[in-house]
């Protein structure tokens, strides 16, 4: 489902997302610039209500696995947001993009790639990464030591 779009003007890129419970009029793509392959392609920023440029997201270049079109996928979220939303971006820098929200399925590129139901919270395996070693009150409940290194 489309929920927006991105257009170029005057050499940046300026759009809008809505729906039924968000409306963000006036959004922007901040390219990135890093040496890391792993590093998104844009941040995503909208004024907040100071009128001052936050980031709410960021997006990375995908290929579609059946098609093989390019496009941007994502997220925004902000504490204001009940939940991340995802999102994906089809079109140019030079043409403009439509912003299409992503139901998240259970990770169905992986293992087959058919859709799988979301099991419930608390412990059965999700996507083939194994089960999770939250608490239902988000304290750790044991598993495999933390790693301290963080990729950036």
């Amino acid at each position: 489902m489309n929920i927006g779009e991105i257009k170029p003007v005057n050499g940046r890129l300026i759009g809008h997302i809505a729906t039924r419970s968000i409306d963000l009029p006036r959004l922007g793509l901040r390219p990135v610039e890093s040496t890391n392959e792993r590093a998104p392609v844009f941040e995503i920023v909208a004024l907040n209500v100071g009128q001052r440029w936050v980031q709410i997201g960021a997006l990375w270049e995908a290929t579609a696995n059946k098609t093989g079109e390019c496009f941007l996928q994502g997220s925004l979220d902000d504490p204001s947001l009940a939940e991340p939303l995802p999102i994906a971006l089809f079109g140019s820098d030079a043409e403009g993009y439509r912003v299409a929200w992503r139901r998240r399925d259970a990770l169905s590129g992986f293992g087959g790639g058919q859709r799988s139901e979301r099991p419930a919270m608390g412990g059965e395996a999700m996507g083939g990464f194994g089960a999770s070693t939250a608490g239902m009150d988000g304290s750790y409940m044991g598993g495999s030591d933390f790693d301290d290194e963080v990729p950036h």
